[in-house]
């Protein structure tokens, strides 16, 4: 068995697996050689052949126990029609849905041509795996959780407080749940053909998790997760899914007992002692290491290192970060965290 694979089914091996969140990306001079030639970042995204490179590149320079597809959490609504760019230094752009008639501009039947795209690439991925003698790297699928999509597709871009997605959550929970089931059958499908393709492992990112109250949090985070995991281990239920709801704090024990998840993402907000003594010890956790760390390198970098080691090494585990490297990483302090989360021996 693949050592993630191992520890996300909750046993120790001879030492901790590890992959980052953004791993593939523009902190790589061979990412950045390969980006320079594409006009879009979607361009980039939906061609295999490129996509697929980009997903081996961190694995071949680092020797990841993962190879995380490369792609992008608004895949989905591109693919159900939604207008996506990405613009230089911005982040995304979407045209906005809003309450009522917008609905309609979705196309189930569209986002199947554009996932089988990303699942070609996810097959290309196998194959370089098995042709490079990566036998023991897991091919990691994702996909944005609902909660995290639909507050890109509301708003069209990023926010600090996403309002508008918000307000439509409280006064129409009817209107903003179609919404929110349109995507988790998007999501579902979406999951499934990267299994089908390939994938060993999915891993869902709510990245704007914490911005909810308990409530909110029960319905719009929890309940789609739940239902997506029911439904995708209907199909494949031995394949290991990995909640990311970041700042979710005290939530993340709700998350933990109720989504259905088989493994725990922490940002790095959580504290490791914290989650060693009381998430740990239900589930398999990742993380948790600040990207502002491991930017810094140096003495911190290396005390924060051994202090989640400390804490987290005792149980099932996989390192990473609390969110994604920083495009402004130096190669040499990513060779640095390799080299020492490699000489952990459990």
């Amino acid at each position: 068995m693949k050592p993630i694979v191992t520890a996300l089914a909750g046993r120790m091996g001879d030492a901790v697996p590890l992959w980052l969140m953004r791993q593939a990306g523009r902190y790589l001079p061979e990412y950045r050689e390969v980006r320079s030639q594409y006009a879009g970042f979607l361009d980039l995204v939906y061609d295999p052949v490129a996509a697929a490179e980009i997903t081996m590149q961190p694995v071949r320079r680092f020797g990841m126990d993962g190879a995380i597809l490369f792609s992008d959490i608004l895949v989905v609504p591109d693919a159900l029609g939604q207008k996506v760019s990405f613009e230089e230094g911005q982040g995304p752009r979407l045209e906005p849905l809003r309450p009522g008639t917008d609905l309609a501009r979705l196309d189930r039947v569209r986002a199947r041509e554009r996932f089988s795209r990303i699942c070609e690439t996810i097959d290309r991925v196998q194959g370089k795996l098995a042709s490079e003698g990566m036998d023991n790297t897991a091919l990691i699928g994702f996909a944005g959780s609902p909660w995290t999509v639909a507050c890109y597709m509301v708003e069209g871009s990023g926010s600090r407080d996403f309002l508008q997605t918000r307000l439509w959550a409280y006064r129409d929970p009817d209107g903003f749940g179609e919404l929110m089931r349109v995507i988790e059958d998007a999501t579902v499908e979406y999951l499934c053909l990267q299994i089908e393709a390939g994938a060993e492992i999915i891993q869902l990112f709510d990245s704007w998790a914490g911005i909810l109250d308990s409530t909110q949090f029960g319905l719009w985070v929890i309940g789609p997760t739940r239902r997506i995991c029911d439904s995708v281990r209907r199909l494949y239920p031995e394949v290991p899914i990995i909640g990311f709801p970041k700042g979710s704090g005290h939530l993340a024990v709700k998350y933990m007992q109720e989504a259905g998840v088989t493994a725990l993402s922490l940002d790095a907000g959580t504290p490791v002692r914290w989650a060693a003594n009381v998430l740990q010890q239900t589930m398999p956790v990742q993380g948790n290491l600040d990207p502002l760390c491991l930017l810094a390198g140096g003495d911190a970098l290396i005390l924060e290192l051994e202090n989640i080691f400390a804490h987290l090494g005792r149980g099932p585990f996989v390192f990473n970060l609390g969110h994604g490297i920083h495009k402004d990483t130096p190669l040499e302090h990513v060779e640095l965290l390799v080299e020492v989360v490699r000489s952990w021996k459990v």
